[in-house]
């Protein structure tokens, strides 16, 4: 049986910092010798620093040796708190009346005074994709001048791929429950299905769940967002959005879904 928000104490569940990854980052740092990273991609500043993000402007200053620094929004500031492996952060403003400028370079101002004092550092110059930030509907680019910043820089990403393609027990314990999330909106959508029945609202239905239910699931979520894909009989054509065809009886009804529980991810058709 699925419970979904069982009394959610009113605080963020704290997990502990999990230095078997860190440990094997600054392992593969060393290989490679890369003094500090500079991380942006939301994914991988949660990675790091168990932070996730509100709008993608946030970065990390991740060094080979001593603490990581987290360069956050300052509206985040309460979020950083609650749930940031180190306590070193440095804040700077969404919004300066005398900065013209987007958010993110006021970000990379922190990150290049920061990273001035180590030798060989590591930037993400290969990121073909990146997981969403805490607003998921709204993904932020960083333009030419974040990588300009640091022409001497090494490609990180092959090295984060690396590090994050082994998973620890705390990171399967946190995609487990991504996955039990997904499986109690299906059974719930499952005791509802009905002909007649569109199919967005099938999937709204099941994307209501995930949020409603998800975000503080167990007392271990805060924030749980699903997204889906519905189609049914001869509407099942993979990789085309949800419409409004009606779900068709005596015929399968097809679910592509995927669900984000604090930054870790499952998919499933």
């Amino acid at each position: 049986m699925c419970f979904g928000n069982t009394k959610f104490a009113e605080r963020y569940v704290s997990w502990p910092r999990d230095d078997v990854k860190l440990d094997r980052v600054r392992e593969l740092m060393g290989e490679q010798e890369l003094d500090a990273l500079v991380v942006r991609a939301p994914d991988n500043v949660l990675y790091l620093t168990n932070f996730w993000g509100m709008k993608g402007y946030d970065a990390v200053v991740f060094p080979r040796e001593g603490e990581p620094v987290l360069i956050c929004l300052e509206a985040s500031e309460a979020d950083a708190d609650r749930m940031s492996w180190t306590d070193h952060v440095r804040l700077f403003p969404g919004y300066d009346e005398s900065d013209p400028r987007p958010p993110s370079m006021r970000a990379l101002d922190i990150a290049r005074r920061l990273v001035s004092e180590y030798g060989r550092v590591g930037i993400e110059l290969s990121l073909g994709t990146q997981a969403a930030d805490r607003m998921v509907g709204e993904p932020t680019t960083f333009t030419k001048a974040w990588f300009d910043a640091f022409p001497e820089a090494g490609d990180a990403t092959p090295l984060l791929t690396q590090a994050r393609a082994i998973k620890t027990e705390q990171e399967i314990e946190r995609m487990r429950l991504a996955n039990k999330i997904a499986a109690c909106a299906m059974e719930h959508v499952q005791e509802r299905l009905r002909s007649g029945m569109t199919e967005s609202e099938v999937g709204g239905m099941w994307e209501c769940w995930v949020h409603a239910h998800g975000s503080g699931f167990e007392g271990k979520v805060e924030l749980a967002r699903g997204f889906s894909l519905v189609w049914s009989g001869e509407g099942i054509r993979t990789f085309t959005a949800t419409g409004s065809r009606p779900v068709q009886e005596h015929e399968p009804t097809l679910f592509e879904i995927w669900v984000c529980a604090d930054g870790y991810w499952c998919d499933h058709t």
